[in-house]
């Protein structure tokens, strides 16, 4: 617990009565506070377009730390301090005198700390009010401290390449690239992060990460939800631009980006883009061959039947829009030359999990041979969601008097050395009011990440002739996902089958 070093902060929140704010931001705010994180003096300015009383709207906010806060066991004591630092303020985002307001209130938390405080603004908002909210705050000099304050803006961040080039010029207008924290929840899960110091800390791994050595890596992010009360968002965006883009692309920069000079922010995002850059573009005739793309159709999860996508309130009966991709990409460097990196990911899947495996070439001598030895390839296997844990898949003799050999596992957890460990937004937001901006995201890594898909993006808006599979829900998806790695002698990894690899 260390916050003596932060200075007194004004945390202004729009959308604080959206879904985020309250199953993640404000949950994460009360965590941080409880275990000592937060600064001594700080406010959370809470804006939302309802009428509503002091009271009402904390009332509000403990029934939702209470439902969603992994910490449940706190004391009245320290919720009443909490409660002290919340403020409502009635916003309107297109009324001016809004504006006026939220710059009196915080001009007079700086008179009440004796300082100019730090600012944190948190943009929980559509993409379309990013313009106006950004220029409000530059018109109303609510945000002109380079070093002190800091705007956090939710994905997603454009629609494509031409989007998110437009709005990184408009912030470009108004704000510092430095000021300016594009976050994505998933670059603060302890084992994403974790990714770095196990390949960067450890002599055993980093000399064996390249293409002498590993046969391919399989990323996955499957989801059992499907598209629930969201059907009219998620058809007008899609797993391609919703997860592929985003979370997976920077699980991709993680895994395969040089090593960095020095744990520092400026140097980790450049060796990001570095690696974004050498991601080799799809042409589009070439779609269909590296890329699979399905919709979920009714099924059983959990013992319950659930509606096919097409059936869900919201999407069109005749959408084009895909809950399911896998594909397959190469990164043109010297690192990384022709080893395969699959991905996929995909909504109304079997089981909820995120994991990474990095699939070693097969053993190159011939010690062990005429079948005695049922050699299996190394696998390491890292996973994200819901368990937290590094495994490693080795060969080991069987007991007895021959020379026989089995695979054997090591694992590392990391709920048993640590149960109760912080979400990802605890992360992400303590960054961001210490003014670390290494698990942000910058401009150019944003646009490079859009033009790695933007060909494919095209292809399927323009109606090719991409065809659209389907996979029941409760499923691990179509067939056609199999058949992608089959082409190479590769098939999707797991936990139930990694030791029948050969």
């Amino acid at each position: 617990m260390n916050n003596n070093h932060k200075q007194p902060t004004s945390i202004v929140v729009f959308g604080s009565t959206g879904d985020l704010a309250k199953r993640k931001l404000f949950p994460a705010f009360f965590n941080l506070f409880l275990e000592g994180w937060m600064p001594d003096e700080f406010e959370i300015i809470s804006l939302g377009r309802n009428n509503q009383s002091q009271d009402e709207f904390k009332d509000y906010i403990l029934e939702n730390i209470k439902e969603f806060s992994r910490i449940k066991d706190f004391s009245e004591e320290k919720w009443q301090i909490f409660k002290e630092k919340i403020y409502f303020l009635q916003f309107d985002i297109n009324q001016e005198d809004s504006f006026n307001q939220l710059r009196e209130k915080v001009e007079n938390l700086d008179k009440k700390w004796n300082v100019r405080a730090n600012r944190l603004f948190y943009l929980s908002i559509a993409p379309s009010f990013i313009d106006k909210v950004s220029k409000s705050l530059k018109n109303h000099h609510l945000a002109e401290h380079v070093e002190q304050d800091r705007l956090i803006i939710e994905k997603p961040f454009g629609y494509d390449k031409a989007t998110a080039v437009e709005l990184n010029n408009l912030l470009a207008k108004t704000f510092q690239e430095e000021q300016i924290y594009r976050i994505d929840h998933y670059l603060g899960k302890e084992n994403v992060q974790n990714i770095l110091a196990f390949r960067f800390g450890n002599i055993m791994f980093e000399p064996l990460w390249n293409n002498k050595y590993i046969d391919s890596v399989q990323i996955t992010v499957a989801e059992t939800v499907g598209v629930e009360d969201r059907g009219g968002y998620y058809d007008g965006s899609g797993a391609l631009r919703d997860m592929i883009q985003n979370h997976l692309m920077q699980i991709l920069c993680m895994v395969a980006m040089e090593a960095p000079k020095t744990f520092e922010s400026t140097e980790i995002r450049d060796r990001k883009v570095e690696l974004l850059k050498s991601v080799r573009r799809i042409d589009a005739k070439d779609v269909n061959h590296y890329t699979v793309r399905a919709q979920y159709t009714k099924g059983e999860l959990n013992g319950k039947m659930k509606p096919g996508y097409l059936q869900e309130k919201g999407v069109d009966p005749h959408s084009n829009t895909e809950t399911y991709v896998a594909m397959k990409f190469y990164v043109d460097n010297e690192r990384w030359k022709g080893v395969p990196f699959y991905m996929r990911t995909g909504k109304s899947m079997a089981e909820k999990k995120s994991y990474i495996t990095i699939n070693f070439k097969d053993v190159p001598n011939t010690t062990f041979k005429n079948g005695k030895s049922n050699l299996v390839p190394n696998v390491l296997t890292i996973d994200i969601q819901p368990e937290t844990s590094i495994k490693l898949l080795f060969m080991t003799k069987k007991p007895g008097l021959d020379m026989k050999l089995k695979p054997a596992e090591m694992i590392f957890d990391y709920f048993e050395c640590a149960p109760d460990t912080p979400e990802a937004y605890e992360t992400l937001l303590l960054d961001a009011l210490d003014g670390d901006s290494t698990l942000f995201m910058r401009s150019d890594q944003v646009e490079e990440a859009w033009d790695v898909i933007s060909t494919i993006q095209e292809s399927w808006q323009n109606g090719n002739d991409s065809e659209m599979y389907t996979y029941p829900v409760g499923s691990n998806g179509p067939e056609a996902a199999d058949e992608l790695l089959k082409r190479q002698g590769h098939f999707w990894l797991d936990n139930s089958n990694i030791t029948d690899k050969n």
